[in-house]
């Protein structure tokens, strides 16, 4: 009886309930608002995603979006922590954008605004990554 490494009942127990735990306890992605700028164009974006880091990537190199692929070197300017459900993140980002308000984007971007009322929910992420 000759046994394969990796197989014994005891490795692959620990694996089977490793599996039962992440299908139990479901690992979840955070959704985000993000806000970039094109300082070419003198705009601002907001957008939300599980991953704006990357999303930024997007926006410069996709020239076919209805929006940004118009513009270049998109900036990211702050990024919030919204929650584990993507509806929760486009309540927001269609809320900020309703508003079509530059001075409330300037606000957010400060990192000295504290967000109330609609916007408390939001949580800074404290570094913006390039």
């Amino acid at each position: 009886n000759q046994r394969v490494a990796g197989s014994s009942p005891a490795g692959g127990a620990k694996a089977t309930s490793i599996l039962k735990w992440l299908f139990l306890f479901k690992i979840t992605s955070m959704f985000y608002i993000y806000i970039i700028y094109s300082n070419d164009a003198e705009k601002f974006y907001v957008g939300h995603s599980e991953n704006p880091w990357q999303r930024i990537i997007q926006h410069n190199e996709d020239r076919s979006d209805k929006y940004t692929g118009k513009y270049e070197n998109w900036e990211l300017k702050a990024v919030f922590e919204i929650s584990e459900n993507c509806g929760d993140a486009l309540k927001i980002e269609k809320f900020i954008k309703a508003q079509k308000n530059k001075k409330l984007l300037l606000k957010l971007i400060d990192p000295e605004f504290i967000p109330n009322d609609t916007l408390a929910q939001l949580v800074r992420v404290p570094y913006v990554r390039d």
